[in-house]
């Protein structure tokens, strides 16, 4: 029996720099548009942007609801069988996905150190850690629903995260502290990166774990999210089209963009200690600590400050006890 050899694309620096210094235009533009009512036209927006319970865009300025007219749609290779078995697939495994975006798709983010400066110079993500933790959870959970994707609501709530991406572009040149060194704030290399970290890395995590999955599963759970991308403006030329692409494109990545900084070490330990304070316990925060450095391995983890704790790093029952997203995951032990 012949083995099929899937094809790989060859993702290049050049092409990942070219794609460091572009955002993402038609959310840019809209954006723009409404900033010519001043920052408290963008600011009444932003209130908008973040109420994940109004999604309609009927009351807002009519160059949102004509973003929303032209963007909401899947594009013409998603797959909608493929679609629900990645969605089955994250129903099935839910309480060690949780921990594995909470100890490793997120501190894995932090690892690149010029597109964190975003969330370092926000503040919100350290400030108000607990919050913006949950809201997180809330839209990764809800694209991940199937009943989700028989509405709008899955694709208008996508769209809102692409607007709020778009703002926070604007507020960061607007705030003069924007260093251009950096690229462009929330650029399309550090795009199809975060949407990595919520497929492929997600995907490495449960394979540390050990837990049984088939290449099918795989590459549909990778596809369902490469939709979610799509909609939230990743541009197709990034979007690995296979688990081989993915793992090309995330070793590039990496040896661009990781090392250590301020920022990463900053929003490592917010996250370290909101999961400590919401659990009560500094075992908690320990557990959390040993979590990630299993996950992400000694170097990343010295990288990112991540204490090396005297604790066991592979326990799946740690999930019951880290309240990532507590209001979001059951408990699985």
């Amino acid at each position: 029996m012949s083995i099929a050899i899937k094809t790989t694309r060859a993702f290049s620096n050049d092409l990942l720099s070219a794609h460091r210094l572009l955002g993402d235009p038609p959310a840019d533009a809209a954006i723009a548009a409404v900033a010519e009512g001043g920052r408290e036209a963008v600011g009444a927006l932003m209130h908008w942007l973040g109420n994940a319970t109004e999604l309609s865009p009927a009351e807002q300025p009519p160059v949102i609801g004509q973003f929303f007219a032209d963007h909401a749609h899947l594009p013409a290779w998603a797959d909608a069988k493929r679609m629900q078995r990645g969605m089955a697939f994250f129903q099935k495994h839910m309480g060690v996905v949780g921990l594995a975006l909470g100890t490793y798709s997120l501190p894995y983010t932090y690892l690149g150190a010029n597109g964190v400066q975003l969330l370092w110079l926000t503040e919100r993500i350290r400030t108000d850690t607990a919050r913006r933790l949950q809201e997180t959870g809330e839209w990764v959970f809800a694209v991940n629903d199937p009943k989700n994707w028989k509405s709008n609501k899955a694709i208008y709530y996508t769209l809102k995260i692409r607007l709020i991406h778009a703002a926070a572009r604007w507020f960061a040149y607007q705030s003069g502290r924007w260093d251009t060194a950096w690229g462009v704030p929330v650029c399309q290399e550090d795009m199809v990166g975060t949407i990595g970290s919520f497929s492929y890395i997600v995907l490495r995590a449960l394979r540390k774990m050990g837990i049984a999955m088939t290449e099918q599963e795989e590459e549909d759970y990778l596809h369902h999210i490469n939709v979610v991308g799509y909609v939230n403006g990743v541009m197709e030329d990034l979007t690995p089209q296979n688990l081989r692409e993915a793992f090309h494109l995330d070793k590039l990545i990496a040896g661009r963009q990781f090392r250590s900084s301020e920022a990463g070490r900053g929003l490592t330990k917010a996250l370290l200690d909101t999961i400590g304070a919401l659990a009560g316990t500094e075992s908690a925060r320990n557990l959390a600590a040993a979590q990630m450095r299993f996950f992400l391995g000694n170097d990343h983890a010295d990288a990112l400050g991540i204490p090396d704790v005297p604790a066991e790093t592979r326990l799946m029952s740690v999930v019951s006890r880290l309240p990532i997203f507590p209001k979001l995951i059951p408990s699985v032990v």
